[in-house]
């Protein structure tokens, strides 16, 4: 079983406060940035409130096993006129008169006997365990989602970076075939293939910008702030380590933690009680009841002219035997049936979509630690690559275009390396989200390969 944690914390409001009204000259850190957003984020705040509802929910279960205790009152007056209609003895005369009457009761009911009762009582347990499993899942949902769009920033920014780069290259090898076209060692070819590049990247410089402003509006919308400015990863950091235990270890994992599987398991149970609450309707109940009242008459009542008291305490057991209730019950049993297989297939469909989820982000996150490996090798033969075409350019071997094109595969393999690290780093919080797993503390390995 998954060990016991804190579900929750502190929001962080004040924190998200400071950020809100304070100045961005400073850039934030991943984890900063998601205390931010915890205090923020709507979809967040929505999964805490519907956890605070559904514990109230499930403890109004309690009222049902609980005592009931009510307290009745009335107060009247009575106009009392009394006239023989046919002659009467001398002693029987006519009286008119007014008085008043006032009661009071007290009644205590004990269910002992009530299944359906006793059943929506023990589906308190389970719906309070879903909500928790569905806050769970609201956060760790908001934990993938700020790295997302802090990476999906910084992968912007990177690509706006090396198309900047790559223009100024280009911009520099074009001056250079425009030279050479002026003295006659090279041919206009060269001065149109170099002015075609330097236009495609400034194309491209145009499309990375827009990405970036889109990206930076994405992150703001997710953690509350204005213009948030993301922490960069150090150059060449080292990044998070292969899974060393096999894939089938984090599937049986997953089946155990997974929060939509949680949820799938109570649902089932839930679902199963719900069968036992329709079947009661056949079923007798029994409560024991005690009250305690009295009744005063002012000015006497309709027998007597003197005022009195009268209390009645009364004690008793009250059954009630169900007999016939338009089979309304018996299709209540057929509905709740239906609806406990529905939710065992639910439960079955939790646990193969969570198990082809972790298989995907264990393969996902393996190889795109391979694949970060394959780039830095590319991004050194480009490199190696570019030097020799500038190289063989400046002695004639190489024409322009040859360089053009080792520059332009060395930066594209740049801007690959670099979505590849921050895939990597989402990657292995989307393993641990599949299985369950993940929590914010999560976040604090990551947060070290940030610049300080």
């Amino acid at each position: 079983m998954k060990p016991s944690r804190t579900l929750f914390r502190a929001l962080p409001v004040a924190a998200a406060m400071a950020f809100a009204f304070a100045p961005h000259a400073q850039a934030q850190s991943l984890v900063e940035l998601y205390d931010a957003a915890r205090g923020y984020d709507a979809s967040y705040m929505s999964a805490k409130s519907l956890y605070d509802a559904n514990l109230a929910k499930a403890n109004q279960t309690l009222g049902g096993v609980l005592p009931n205790i009510a307290l009745s009152a009335s107060a009247s007056r009575t106009y009392f006129n009394y006239r023989p209609d046919v002659p009467a003895p001398p002693t029987v005369v006519s009286s008119e008169r007014y008085f008043g009457t006032g009661s009071a009761a007290i009644t205590l009911t004990q269910p002992i006997y009530r299944p359906a009762v006793w059943a929506t009582y023990k589906q308190g347990g389970p719906l309070l365990q879903q909500a928790a499993a569905q806050y769970e899942a609201a956060e760790q949902d908001l934990l993938v989602r700020v790295s997302q769009a802090y990476f999906d920033v910084l992968t912007s920014e990177d690509s706006l970076e090396l198309v900047q780069a790559q223009k100024k290259a280009v911009g520099e090898q074009l001056a250079s075939a425009k030279r050479n076209f002026e003295v006659g060692t090279t041919t206009i070819t060269g001065v149109r293939d170099a002015q075609a590049r330097f236009d495609l990247t400034t194309a491209q410089e145009i499309a990375a910008a827009n990405d970036v402003r889109i990206k930076r509006l994405a992150l703001d919308l997710v953690v509350g702030l204005s213009n948030a400015k993301p922490k960069r990863l150090i150059d060449n950091s080292q990044l998070v380590k292969a899974p060393t235990d096999d894939v089938t270890i984090w599937v049986s994992q997953s089946e155990l933690a997974s929060p939509a599987v949680r949820q799938a398991q109570l649902g089932l149970e839930v679902a199963t009680l719900e069968v036992s609450k329709a079947q009661a309707g056949h079923k007798p109940t029994v409560d024991a009841q005690v009250s305690y009242g009295g009744i005063r008459n002012v000015a006497g009542s309709s027998t007597q002219s003197v005022p009195s008291h009268i209390y009645n305490p009364s004690a008793a057991i009250v059954l009630n035997l169900p007999i016939f209730s338009g089979f309304a019950t018996d299709y209540r049993i057929q509905e709740t049936v239906s609806l406990e297989s529905k939710a065992r297939a639910d439960l079955e469909a939790a646990k193969r979509n969570t198990a082809q989820a972790t298989r995907t982000a264990y393969f996902g996150l393996v190889a795109g630690l391979s694949q970060v490996q394959a780039y830095e090798a590319a991004e050194a033969s480009s490199q190696s690559s570019l030097d020799a075409n500038k190289l063989g350019y400046s002695v004639g071997v190489n024409i322009n275009i040859d360089v053009l094109n080792a520059q332009s595969q060395l930066y594209q393999t740049k801007r690959d390396l670099a979505k590849a690290r921050y895939d990597v780093l989402v990657g292995t919080l989307k393993l641990r989200q599949a299985t369950g797993t993940l929590t914010p503390q999560d976040l604090q390995p990551i947060n070290a390969l940030l610049k300080p």
